[in-house]
């Protein structure tokens, strides 16, 4: 019988357990904790922070065939040689059960799984398979001969999971490099069993592939129509219970790139920026985009962007940005997706004069000929991809219901320009009307 992992992490903002607790011991190198500091410590994150994966993961060891010698190598592994038990005296199985005295075991039912499964051979099997492809720079670089066999033997005869999450930490630990490919398969295993992004990147040195303005496969939003959803509103009213200037919160972008190589956002803003700014688009046509997709009132004393001078605020904040992550950077002119003008034009003008409604019901205005005009220029003498992103975006922004067919020719859109799988459906799967 296959056994199938019930997947516990949803509620972590970080990296959590056996891994979380010695993660936090690597940052007193130097110091060398004493165990009952590390006690202290972890007694503190299984109570106060309400980590009750550590106990659990405690267990996992200690109860598990592991011999002892192949345990006590767990703890200046995975601490980067700050702690180890055996310094002070202790055996391995002896400090394992001094924290399960101070790590509760018990979880909360409403910490418990919604039904997400993971088939355990399945884990087991990618985990073993990054060990092995990060084996070579392991034994190059972490002192500890017996490292690679005991990351196995606790990932065959102890738990995956925990393997995966003490594999992970001792990368960290050392500085172990992963190329780019293998950090999108360790992100897509932290993504199965449901871990928080930062269990992952934080700390990871990436062999990071050369910037790319053009990419468009990552999960979270991106580029210009992502920076008016942040914009999205009343600006004075938002500036004020923000506390954030206007150029502040397009830094918030261009800095966003948690998970990402550095400077990834900034270089598709500005790519889409550039693509606006050097279009044939009327300035009025640019700002009537902006206003209308962040739903900006115009009156006077607030917020405003106006035209290309907007713009080329937003691209000196990328450019900054990408001077100090990636000064050999050169943005590539970016490649027109033109056999997708008309898919694109053709859902424009399908689900126009319902967007052009919903627009003018909201702000009581409407653009000269309506927004949906505005959208057909950009697709036509901007760029469709772009185009795309903004009337995905628009629909959000006004509730604008659109039907199955609808939502499944703009998937199929989405995939033609790389998109990730999960970006158009978060776009406007909200307002797919009940069939």
């Amino acid at each position: 019988m296959t056994r199938h992992r019930e997947v516990y992490y949803v509620a972590y903002e970080e990296d959590f357990g056996l891994s979380g607790l010695s993660g936090k011991l690597c940052f007193a190198k130097g110091s060398r904790p004493e165990p009952l500091s590390v006690l202290e410590l972890a007694a503190e994150t299984a109570h106060d922070q309400e980590d009750h994966q550590l106990g659990k993961d405690v267990r996992l060891l200690l109860e598990s065939p592991v011999p002892d010698e192949v345990v006590r190598v767990v703890w200046p592994a995975v601490t980067g040689g700050s702690f180890d038990p055996g310094d002070h005296g202790i055996g391995a199985r002896e400090w394992l059960r001094m924290l399960a005295e101070v790590s509760p075991v018990d979880v909360p039912e409403e910490t418990k799984p919604q039904g997400s499964v993971l088939p355990e051979g399945e884990l087991r099997s990618c985990v073993l398979a990054e060990i092995r492809s990060a084996e070579p720079a392991v034994r190059r670089i972490v002192p500890l001969p017996q490292v690679v066999s005991t990351l196995r033997r606790i990932v065959d005869e102890a738990d995956a999971d925990l393997g995966f999450r003490l594999f992970l930490r001792v990368l960290k630990a050392y500085a172990v490099p992963v190329d780019e490919d293998q950090y999108d398969r360790l992100l897509s295993i932290g993504d199965r069993l449901a871990y928080p992004l930062v269990a992952i990147f934080e700390g990871l040195v990436v062999r990071w592939r050369p910037l790319d303005g053009s990419r468009r496969d990552f999960g979270t939003r991106f580029g210009l129509p992502f920076l008016v959803a942040m914009f999205d509103g009343e600006w004075d009213v938002w500036r004020y219970e923000g506390s954030q200037t206007a150029r502040e919160l397009i830094g918030r972008l261009a800095h966003g790139d948690r998970g990402l190589a550095p400077g990834t956002q900034a270089a598709v803003l500005l790519q889409d920026v550039r693509r606006l700014a050097d279009s044939a688009l009327s300035d009025d046509a640019v700002t009537c985009l902006w206003r209308t997709a962040a739903r900006h009132p115009s009156a006077k004393g607030t917020f405003d962007a106006d035209g290309r001078g907007w713009l080329r605020e937003i691209a000196e904040v990328c450019t900054a940005r990408l001077a100090d992550v990636a000064p050999a950077y050169l943005p590539a002119p970016p490649t027109l997706r033109s056999d997708l003008t008309e898919p694109v034009l053709r859902e424009v003008r399908d689900i126009g004069p319902a967007l052009d409604r919903s627009v003018a019901d909201q702000r009581r205005s409407a653009a000269a000929g309506g927004i949906a005009l505005v959208l057909e220029e950009t697709v036509t003498s901007v760029d469709p991809d772009l185009g795309f992103r903004f009337l995905l975006r628009l629909l959000a922004s006004y509730d604008v219901a659109v039907t199955a067919p609808q939502l499944a020719r703009y998937q199929e859109i989405g995939a033609r320009f790389g998109f990730h799988e999960e970006y158009v459906a978060e776009e406007v799967s909200q307002q797919v009307r009940p069939t």
